[in-house]
């Protein structure tokens, strides 16, 4: 994701506990392609930054976003990508397990767009791209609690988008499917077969997908598309 929205011009801040090897080697490619650009005679592109913070330790969000606006500037656009993907049957999760779910799924991305929706709000433009699921629709045994809190994200995307509206902010959500990601790792192959017989297209998305859509709600083109979740799964629930 970060890579892409850089490529294409933007300065992505990146935000987890620590960078991963995926986003250090991210940042370092987009660092050389920014470098190597006017010499090409190019446009610089974007960037990447990182910063610290755990989004489980809510405390921490107010002054994270103030932090950032300080150092960067006014905020343009918030990418509600972090998350857990615990699974496990209802009845026999820990209290605490469920309570880190909703937490980090659910309570951090609406308290991270309270912060940064007062900034977009001063510019009277933005726009807020929550990550949902194809599963707060569809069900999946064993991600009850997971499903719930992808389910709240779209019910509060299409609130907020309401609220915002008048400002110039959009609100929308992306749903993919089942996508190679750390989260998804637990599937066999054999469930990742079946995933993909069941798509209309017969494979699975790409992370690289998600990203691109994300980019469309970005731009201009994007600037009347508010409220809306947006599925990418290769079909698979149609």
């Amino acid at each position: 994701m970060a890579r892409e929205l850089a490529a294409n011009g933007y300065r992505v801040i990146a935000i987890a506990r620590k960078p991963s090897a995926e986003l250090t080697a991210a940042a370092a490619a987009t660092a050389a392609a920014a470098a190597a650009a006017p010499a090409a005679g190019g446009a610089s592109g974007g960037a990447i930054e990182f910063r610290a913070c755990d989004l489980s330790d809510l405390g921490q969000i107010g002054a994270l976003v103030r932090g950032l606006r300080k150092d960067f500037g006014p905020l343009y656009g918030l990418i509600n990508n972090a998350g857990l993907g615990t699974s496990g049957m209802l009845s026999n999760m820990l209290d605490r397990d469920v309570q880190r779910l909703v937490q980090l799924n659910t309570v951090s991305p609406i308290l991270l767009s309270k912060y940064a929706v007062r900034s977009m709000m001063l510019q009277r433009e933005g726009r807020i791209i929550n990550i949902a699921s194809i599963v707060a629709a569809t069900g999946y045994s064993g991600l009850s609690v997971y499903s719930a809190t992808k389910a709240s994200l779209i019910g509060f995307t299409r609130s907020l988008a309401r609220e915002v509206g008048q400002f110039g902010i959009t609100v929308n959500a992306l749903a993919p499917g089942f996508i190679d990601t750390e989260m998804t790792h637990e599937l066999t192959e054999a469930q990742r077969e079946t995933i993909a017989r069941r798509s209309a297209m017969h494979r699975m998305p790409e992370p690289i997908d998600v990203a691109r859509s994300a980019l469309y709600l970005l731009g201009e083109a994007g600037r009347n598309i508010t409220g809306t979740v947006i599925t990418i799964d290769a079909g698979n629930t149609a």
